[in-house]
């Protein structure tokens, strides 16, 4: 059998043959474009994950700071966990608990065991704030403010974050990533 390819005559097993060359080299370039596309499907997904779950934490962080705000008014009473009264490390225990984050209960384990470490220029509302040697801790509500509970005496409030706090800074976590 013959066949007329561009002007040339090919006979049957001829024609066979570069019929499939050319879906060889067609199939050759379509593996190469999925590869290709394959890994941008990959970093695609990475970055919608990294996405979601940054949205996941924010969404956590604003329920937690609203559980914080509705404490405004509760006394400090050493070693409460709420409701009603607080210690510092109970009151950011108790809201991120109903964000449905687990943290430990005093301030120094909250601190160790948070992964995500945070400066003070990065700070975003629902961070945890620790002060004076790990020996208190607040959250950070956003425009320069904190809400936490202060001592003996006190009640559950909002300050802002003055020079003494600064000064007595020691780190910040962001808890729920």
């Amino acid at each position: 059998m013959t066949v007329t390819a561009g002007g040339l005559i090919l006979h049957a097993p001829a024609a066979q043959a570069a019929t499939t060359g050319d879906s060889a080299r067609t199939s050759t370039a379509n593996a190469a474009t999925a590869a290709t596309t394959g890994r941008s499907v990959k970093v695609t997904t990475a970055r919608s994950a990294k996405s979601a779950r940054i949205a996941r934490q924010k969404a956590k962080a604003s329920t937690a700071v609203a559980v914080a705000k509705n404490q405004i008014g509760d006394p400090y009473r050493y070693g409460a966990e709420g409701p009603g009264s607080f210690d510092c490390s109970g009151l950011v225990q108790f809201a991120w608990k109903k964000a449905g984050v687990k943290l430990p209960r005093v301030a120094s384990s909250q601190f160790a065991r948070a992964r995500n470490k945070v400066s003070w220029r990065s700070l975003k509302p629902g961070d945890l704030m620790f002060f004076n040697g790990l020996g208190h801790v607040g959250m950070y509500v956003g425009k320069g403010k904190m809400i936490h509970s202060p001592r003996t005496g006190e009640r559950v409030r909002i300050d802002k974050l003055g020079g003494w706090r600064r000064s007595s800074f020691v780190g910040a976590v962001r808890p729920g990533l």
